[in-house]
């Protein structure tokens, strides 16, 4: 499974994210979309951070943990 977490800078939800990631032991990679704008042309988020899994926006915004969960296992 790959994850990419599409942040930008000084995002607090951003970091809130990450911290749910990390307690559930995933690997990921972050993506800040400031840098890198052709993640804004494939996944059009309006809100970071967005969560793509396997290639698909699975999230926008800080998902409940039980949600993130179920996407995940």
């Amino acid at each position: 499974m790959k994850i990419q977490i599409l942040i930008s800078e000084g995002c607090i939800s951003c970091s809130k994210i990450e911290k749910m990631f990390d307690e559930l032991d995933v690997d990921y990679e972050l993506i800040d979309i400031s840098k890198n704008p052709k993640f804004l042309e494939k996944f059009p988020i309006f809100v970071a951070p967005g969560v793509v899994i396997d290639d698909k926006l699975a999230f926008t915004g800080v998902p409940k943990m039980r949600e993130l969960i179920e996407k995940i296992k």
